[in-house]
């Protein structure tokens, strides 16, 4: 599935840890894998992998992309 992002819900700290990884509004991403039970989702953002624990993925709104 590819998703789009579209807002970080969260304070200063947390929207400037997401512009140090290179990350932005309107970036996309591949979900590889969802891990079940709340567990991390891992996505290709631009060919690099990030794993976001179930935390920092609930503050990432994302909207679904057609391929």
């Amino acid at each position: 599935m590819m998703v789009r992002f579209v807002r970080f819900h969260g304070g200063e700290s947390f929207q400037q840890k997401m512009l140090s990884l290179g990350l932005l509004p309107g970036d996309t991403a591949r979900v590889i894998r969802h891990a079940p039970m709340n567990g991390p989702v891992l996505v290709d953002i631009a060919g690099r992998e990030f794993a976001f624990g179930w935390g920092v993925a609930e503050k990432i709104e994302v909207e679904e992309c057609p391929l």
